[in-house]
């Protein structure tokens, strides 16, 4: 009798599972700058639509653009506009060029140990800071001592972006760099002589620095009215890609991200709302 209910109750379960309706699942691979935001839109969008699944991953920008080439992720992050080899890549595989999905600003915020007496920053002394030409705070107003520089992975959007705007040319051999944007904000909060960038949501425990495009113009903070209104000389949009022109889940995920719920969350995690949403 007992091996007759338990076939019943198996059966049943069985049955049960197999008409159980199936969660469809969106994958979101890329940008360290976007982990935090990402995953709370996650968590966030998931609670009101319970039959889908977001499952959101960093590893830089680069990794994620790679992984929307190979066909292993269905939306991108990135802290950088695509590269013009990589949406070739895309044409070549796909037919397409790709969407591009502003989906947040930011500004590369510039971290100082909080005891550090400096106060601002003009892009051409961050550009000579990290080339290596400038080796001591004295020369740039602080104390006589070493400066120790903390930067991203070459597979990072927010070194691309750095360099290319800010640097300029090649990194000092001495900058240690570190895998994701807490990382290098956990090591200039251990290091008094110690400068990192990084994005904006980052910046808990650190010195924040005003910067200025040059000698002669003011130096602002990495705030919400500098950035939006792009008197912060370093900020930039945050996108999302993807191969063709999101349908389904992946089409109900972003529309809700740029939704004004989903851009209230923006604003809250330290990042700032996109002005637009397409391009």
């Amino acid at each position: 009798m007992k091996n007759y209910m338990f076939a019943a109750v198996l059966t049943v379960s069985v049955f049960l599972l197999a008409f159980a309706p199936s969660k469809e699942i969106v994958t979101v691979k890329g940008s360290d700058t976007m982990v935090i935001l990402s995953q709370k839109w996650a968590e966030s969008f998931m609670k009101k639509n319970p039959g889908i699944v977001i499952q959101v991953t960093g590893g830089g920008s680069g990794t994620g653009v790679s992984a929307l080439i190979n066909g292993t992720t269905d939306v991108c992050n990135s802290s950088r506009p695509m590269k013009k080899s990589e949406i070739d890549k895309i044409k070549a595989k796909y037919n397409t060029a790709g969407i591009e999905i502003p989906c947040a600003l930011d500004g590369i915020t510039i971290y100082v140990h909080e005891s550090n007496p400096v106060k601002s920053l003009t892009l051409q002394q961050l550009s000579d800071i990290y080339q290596g030409k400038v080796t001591n705070w004295k020369q740039v107003g602080g104390p006589d001592a070493k400066i120790v520089l903390y930067g991203r992975e070459n597979s990072s959007g927010t070194y691309v972006y750095f360099m290319e705007e800010v640097v300029k040319g090649d990194f000092a051999s001495r900058t240690q760099t570190l895998p994701g944007t807490a990382a290098i904000v956990n090591a200039v909060k251990k290091d008094r002589l110690g400068i990192g960038y990084g994005g904006a949501a980052y910046s808990k425990g650190v010195k924040k620095l005003a910067v200025a495009k040059d000698a002669t113009s003011p130096a602002v903070m990495p705030d919400e009215k500098n950035i939006t209104d792009n008197s912060y000389p370093i900020s930039r949009y945050l996108y999302m890609y993807t191969v063709k022109r999101p349908e389904g889940a992946v089409k109900k995920f972003i529309d809700w991200t740029l939704s004004p719920e989903g851009q209230k969350l923006v604003a809250e995690l330290g990042y700032f709302p996109a002005k637009k949403t397409t391009k």
